[in-house]
């Protein structure tokens, strides 16, 4: 299977005018993907998964490296692909899911257009959770209505202190966003030590690296930031069904949407047709690995594919959002 992906790669470099070529030099130098979050979250797990396995289906098999660029809520690295990196295929990113929200809302930290970005590949699911240590005197949503709970914000283009904001006034929590957490696994560590009640993660890492605390009962799922619950987690509420008007309906099935993107990888804008062809052709190639695959499943990460068309369908399709619901949502975070 690999040699006929290979062979078709090879077959589309050479149909390709020799300008096009000689801006895609994929294989003759490393690629490196930058994602927007501290080691150890499923954003960089995701992106040393596809570091281990793409180059093998790329032409000339390129060395595939992977550099943390934690800052805003991810946001940093979009900003850092969008204007700095090479146009050429050797930079790559993996940045919060909801980067399209954030620049709908003009987040002054967003400086980037992600309709121009080079969508390649999605390769997991996003299904963020927000968590409760058993210390708290809220245990529930419904309980943040009546005490106020500290939670860990890790940067304003970040749910775990998007959400808390959004929900205050829409629905009457409070929740007060304690900032300055890099990424999710701080933010955890931070709840275990009781500088702070709550935290947002991935549920993925939550059942899988905090599975002892969740059985011991100290770690409770309050809220998970999907249109629908989870089959794993059919007694939380899903952020979608949280506000009693439309409008909050509206903004919080916006924010709920976001899987969509999960985790999914890009490049900078203007990239040459033929050497985003090489990178989306490689990374579905890649998604059906035997190799690829076993590795996936050896290292707990879920798989939900998707090409580069559809997600910039999807993109587009929130940068779309109602002026209504921008000047409100603007008005809750005060920007």
């Amino acid at each position: 299977m690999r040699l006929g992906a290979s062979i078709w790669l090879t077959s589309l470099l050479l149909a390709a005018p020799v300008g096009a070529q000689e801006q895609a030099p994929i294989g003759r130098n490393n690629i490196t993907i930058y994602v927007g979050n501290t080691a150890g979250g499923t954003y960089d797990l995701y992106a040393r998964l596809v570091s281990r396995h793409l180059g093998n289906f790329l032409p000339g098999k390129p060395n595939i490296v992977v550099e943390n660029m934690p800052g805003a809520g991810s946001l940093r690295a979009g900003n850092f692909i969008y204007n700095v990196a090479p146009k050429n295929g050797t930079a790559l990113g993996i940045i919060s899911e909801n980067l399209a929200i954030e620049q709908a809302l003009r987040n002054p930290a967003v400086q980037f257009d992600a309709s121009k970005l080079t969508w390649v590949a999605r390769v997991g699911p996003a299904a963020a959770v927000h968590v409760v240590w058993n210390t708290a005197k809220a245990q529930s949503i419904e309980d943040a209505k009546k005490y106020e709970m500290t939670v860990a914000g890790t940067g304003p283009g970040n749910l775990a202190e998007v959400i808390p904001l959004l929900l205050n006034p829409l629905i009457g929590t409070r929740f007060k966003v304690i900032r300055g957490y890099p990424a999710a696994n701080e933010a955890l560590l931070a709840m275990e030590r009781g500088e702070v009640e709550g935290a947002s993660a991935n549920w993925m890492t939550i059942k899988v690296q905090k599975r002892d605390l969740l059985a011991q009962g100290k770690l409770k799922v309050i809220l998970q930031d999907l249109p629908t619950r989870l089959p794993e987690l059919p007694d939380v509420p899903a952020l979608a069904e949280l506000g009693d008007t439309p409008e909050a309906k509206q903004l919080t099935g916006l924010y709920a949407s976001v899987g969509s993107i999960g985790r999914s990888f890009f490049g900078p804008p203007a990239m040459p047709q033929a050497t985003a062809d090489q990178l989306r052709s490689g990374f579905m190639t890649m998604m059906k690995d035997p190799a690829f695959l076993a590795d996936a499943q050896k290292s707990s990460l879920d798989l939900l594919p998707a090409g580069g068309d559809e997600l910039q369908t999807s993109v587009a399709k929130t940068l779309a959002i109602p002026e209504e619901t921008i000047k409100r949502a603007q008005a809750i975070f005060q920007r």
